[in-house]
């Protein structure tokens, strides 16, 4: 899902000796800034509202709906369009914060985290689900004291045992109809020979390890309750927090593998096989609403903290077709084409199942409900959209960096571009870091429109470039952090870093449209509509949770830290 460009090899022997000056090594799991350092991220809450003024009521349970790429636009108008609609139900018994905003960047990761922990990727440290880390040691490295650090940190479906199992290499007998029967404990599903290695321990380091605060799951367990989740790959059992056991049912199928006949390619590659996919992790939610674990088969107490993400609205926004429906938006990027219609519709049954089962079984009035989304989608007008090639910009910055620095490595070490540009330099220096900022806003690049017709763009198809120093600025963490990005690109608007022709939008950038979501919470006795027009953040959804289960949102290290505070009283 993402479009990469490595040159690990080259640029971890030039890292070990051009780290920044001043910088330390430290132990990677507990490097930079440091857990529970005062930190302040660049989306800080609005300190007026204070802990005391959030949620008027507990519950015994709260459930978590996260609808990847969904905008509060395509709510609204949903809503509207349906108004006896389960989303509807939703919106009209409960309180809808309408100008909420992700973390930047509003990838997957750092979204569904900064939901689950209260914390933007200057506190959290994770940036995005791919990415690279200046101390840590390649994957793979067994003689710690003579390599040289700096390393790929890829939490993906590339770190699965098998990426291309739907179970991720567990080895379930009749998949995918048995996916329910996947382990409850994913980390054991990951593949330790993939994962980057620390310097101090010479152990692979497993998400839960790099996640540098505590989550809502881990808060919910120390007080005796039980949680779980279900997500798209077994690297989300980062959400067990650093201690490994925050989330006791985690239900993670692999999204990225092998979808099956009459499918070709992944699960994101056709929309029915993404419904079918989330399908899947609908019926684990309903499983553990009747009293089961995320299989069905066996008993359990219903959660205090449980969820999902919904995969289904993200990829019928990003597919130029599939099913024979046009993806995306029609001409104006307000009303979705057919293919996001039937999506929201898809979702909208899926959550009337889940509200119909919380009735059933006599949780409707002790469970609240979240809805909102890890990211949104960008852009949503077709006539918008710019497709530029990140590899040919990458390209000519390296030929640049070596014209004037001869016999030297390449510049990027490593990059992340989707509609955001995140790139890590071999040379860890100011210098090196302004040189490419220099060089990406001079020239210009090629790229192409919706229709695949050439599309030239300016300054590489950037509207903002921080540069070192600016980079840790921006996310309000400090110079010595291992983590950030050496440039941090702001693209312009319709531009999406991508080499073909198969996706029409992305998310991970700092645009409206990336980070305009949904934010509702419909309590257990609402009865009434609300609405909430002050500015939010997906980051309040975690205190806001504890505070809903009568539990302290202090308990968090990232409320500590960036003093998030619960969404205002409703």
């Amino acid at each position: 899902m993402k479009t990469t460009k490595k040159n690990g090899l080259a640029a971890a022997a030039v890292l070990g000796a051009v780290l920044m000056a001043g910088s330390a090594m430290v132990p990677a799991v507990a490097d930079d800034a440091s857990r529970g350092q005062d930190a302040q991220g660049q989306q800080g809450s609005d300190g007026n509202q204070g802990q005391q003024d959030g949620q008027g009521e507990t519950s015994k349970h709260v459930l978590v709906l996260s609808v990847d790429g969904l905008h509060q636009k395509d709510l609204d108008l949903y809503v509207k369009n349906h108004p006896t609609s389960a989303l509807a139900s939703l919106v009209n018994h409960g309180t809808s914060y309408t100008h909420a905003q992700t973390p930047v960047p509003s990838d997957s990761f750092p979204g569904m985290v900064g939901q689950l922990t209260g914390g933007n990727p200057g506190t959290t440290g994770v940036y995005y689900d791919d990415t690279f880390n200046r101390t840590l040691l390649p994957a793979g490295t067994t003689d710690c004291k003579n390599t040289a650090p700096g390393a790929e940190v890829a939490f993906t479906e590339a770190a699965d045992k098998n990426p291309n199992a739907l179970d991720a290499g567990q080895g379930l007998p009749g998949l995918p109809a048995s996916i329910l029967n996947m382990t409850g404990q994913p980390g054991a599903l990951l593949d330790p020979a993939a994962l980057p290695v620390d310097p101090a321990s010479c152990k692979p380091v497993y998400p839960h390890q790099y996640l540098k605060v505590n989550t809502v799951f881990e808060v919910a367990k120390t007080a005796g309750l039980t949680t779980a989740w279900s997500d798209k790959h077994p690297a989300y059992e980062i959400l067990n927090g650093p201690s490994g056991k925050g989330v006791d049912d985690l239900f993670t199928p692999e999204i990225n593998s092998i979808a099956p006949a009459p499918f070709s390619g992944d699960w994101t590659k056709d929309n029915a096989a993404t419904q079918q996919y989330d399908g899947y992790k609908v019926q684990a939610v309903l499983n553990e609403i009747g009293g089961k674990d995320h299989s069905g088969t066996k008993a359990a107490a219903v959660p205090a903290i449980f969820g999902m993400n919904f995969q289904s609205v993200s990829t019928a926004q990003k597919l130029p077709t599939s099913d024979g429906l046009t993806g995306g938006y029609l001409q104006g990027g307000v009303a979705p084409g057919p293919l996001l219609s039937k999506a929201l519709d898809f979702v909208n049954a899926s959550v009337g199942k889940l509200e119909s089962a919380l009735a059933a079984s006599g949780h409707a009035k002790d469970t609240t409900v979240i809805l909102s989304a890890k990211h949104g989608q960008s852009p949503m007008d077709p006539a918008a959209l710019t497709r530029v090639p990140d590899g040919a910009i990458i390209d000519g910055l390296n030929a640049a960096w070596k014209s004037v620095h001869p016999g030297s490595a390449d510049l990027v070490a490593f990059s992340t571009d989707d509609d955001i540009m995140q790139l890590w330099l071999s040379d860890h220096s100011q210098a090196a870091a302004q040189f490419a900022k220099d060089y990406l806003a001079a020239h210009s690049a090629a790229g192409n429109d919706i229709n695949g017709a050439a599309k030239t763009v300016t300054g590489s198809g950037l509207s903002g470039i921080y540069a070192g120093s600016e980079v840790a600025g921006y996310f309000g963490t400090q110079t010595s952090d291992s983590r950030y990005p050496d440039i941090l690109g702001i693209a312009q608007t319709g531009v999406v870093y991508t080499g073909g022709k198969s996706k029409i939008a992305e998310h991970g950038g700092a645009s409206a449209e990336d980070r305009d979501v949904p934010l509702v919470v419909s309590g257990a006795n609402d009865e009434h509509a609300r609405t909430v027009t002050s500015a939010v953040e997906t980051t309040q959804i975690a205190p806001t949770i504890l505070k809903t289960l009568g539990l302290d949102p202090n308990k968090l290290q990232a409320v500590q830290i960036e003093g998030t505070k619960v969404l205002p009283q409703r």
